[in-house]
């Protein structure tokens, strides 16, 4: 159930993720983000370079706050 859970979260998340860039919605980044934050998690406790993946959500972060701020920038 678990696993389900963490795939489903992944899956969601690159679909908001791929819609976001697209639609340059800062919303469907934002919560493409929040919803990969909790599988980057797990990867936090490894012991090798997996540990690198927890800063997967940065990016969708990133560039929510990318296009908020042009859009706040262009009125």
């Amino acid at each position: 159930m678990a696993g389900t859970i963490f795939w489903l979260l992944v899956v969601v998340s690159g679909i908001l993720f791929t819609y976001g860039l697209f639609s340059k919605s800062w919303k469907h980044l934002l919560i493409s983000g929040m919803a990969v934050a909790l599988p980057a998690l797990y990867f936090l406790g490894a012991e090798n370079g997996f540990r690198l993946l927890a800063l997967v959500p940065l990016l969708p972060f990133g560039l929510g706050y990318f296009f908020a701020y042009q859009k706040k920038k262009s009125r």
